[in-house]
């Protein structure tokens, strides 16, 4: 298993599942404002998860997919040494 290939994969997917975490979570705090106290500046915070939770994820999922590959070159080389 290669190391950078599984980490960009892994990003990739963590900046897509941020992506949709964060239109939840904006769009959701836009309804819940609309509905309760009306629009303010933390609804323009809110939308700011549009970008904060993709870069967020995504950074997340580089580094456990460098961490993963890691590992499993780690234990392939323990495994070709014990002969299996």
């Amino acid at each position: 298993m290669k190391i950078l290939p599984t980490a960009t994969m892994l990003a990739r997917w963590g900046a897509y599942l941020g992506l949709v975490c964060g239109v939840l979570y904006s769009f959701g705090g836009v309804v819940v404002d609309l509905l309760t106290i009306g629009l303010n500046w933390g609804t323009v915070l809110a939308f700011g998860a549009l970008v904060g939770m993709p870069v967020i994820f995504g950074t997340f999922g580089f580094f456990s997919g460098a961490l993963i590959a890691l590992i499993a070159q780690g234990v392939g080389a323990a495994r070709d040494r014990m002969g299996r």
